[in-house]
């Protein structure tokens, strides 16, 4: 699998299928905790200008490109014949994992992590109608804010008594990809993926944006609308951000020891 650094993230130039074949593969070694993040510009540009976010970034073991600027700057990179023609969606993504699993159980349990209990039962439900067959071995919902130390080996021990090696972690960047990273050594084996508002997506609680405003990259915009208050300080700083140090990384090229 190719990876082409964007602004100083290394972004896998795969597919849907190629993502799910590494996850499934990396799911069946059970010898440590490998993690996935769906990235977008909001993550290629905190993980350039926020460097505790870059030190956890750089803890992934595979980043998909989740927005389609990241494939349009992927596909400046890549011969015509390996040019991808779709992003890797974090929300999708999660359903082509399941469908996979769905399709070939053995092996394979998910866990759900993140949000309410009520998003995680409607989830399971959702889950159960779409794929019967796969299995959604158990559901932990944190507490809200700050953890008690406890909170860790609480979750460790519900993902290794449950027997999961999908693990869906949904706390919101960044703070989903700081505790993944920073508890990669010692969590349970299993691929453990930073899934942002997939839960919500997926439990009916937002709506997500139309298909041909999402392959325009135009995503953001639809979500802004939605929740202004919410997102458009976030959406604006930080497309800035990813244009800024992308215009200056063509400009100013660093040498690998700069």
């Amino acid at each position: 699998m190719k990876h082409i650094s964007i602004i100083g993230l290394p972004v896998a130039a795969t597919t849907y299928a190629g993502a799910v074949q590494w996850i499934l593969a990396h799911a069946l070694r059970g010898d440590r905790a490998y993690a996935v993040e769906a990235a977008n510009t909001h993550v290629a540009a905190l993980a350039r200008t926020d460097r505790a976010f870059g030190e956890t970034m750089r803890r992934f073991d595979l980043i998909c490109p989740d927005g389609m600027p990241l494939i349009w700057v992927l596909n400046a990179h890549l011969p015509e014949a390996e040019k991808l023609t779709d992003r890797v969606y974090g929300p999708t993504l999660m359903l082509e994992t399941l469908r996979a699993t769905d399709a070939d159980p053995s092996g394979f349990k998910h866990f759900l992590l993140g949000g309410k209990q009520s998003t995680l039962d409607s989830l399971t439900r959702e889950f159960a109608v779409q794929f019967p067959s796969a299995s959604i071995a158990a559901t932990h919902s944190p507490p809200f804010g700050e953890w008690p130390e406890s909170e860790f080996d609480v979750i460790a021990e519900k993902i290794r008594s449950s027997g999961a090696n999908l693990i869906w972690v949904g706390l919101g960047c960044p703070k989903q990809e700081h505790w993944i990273a920073t508890n990669k050594q010692r969590l349970p084996p299993g691929v453990y993926f930073g899934i942002g508002a997939a839960f919500a997506f997926h439990a009916g609680e937002v709506r997500q944006a139309p298909a041909l405003i999402q392959r325009y990259g135009l995503e953001w915009a639809y979500r802004v609308a939605m929740e202004p208050r919410r997102l458009f300080r976030r959406y604006f700083t930080y497309n800035s951000l990813f244009l800024y140090h992308l215009l200056r990384d063509r400009l100013f090229p660093q040498t690998p020891n700069q």
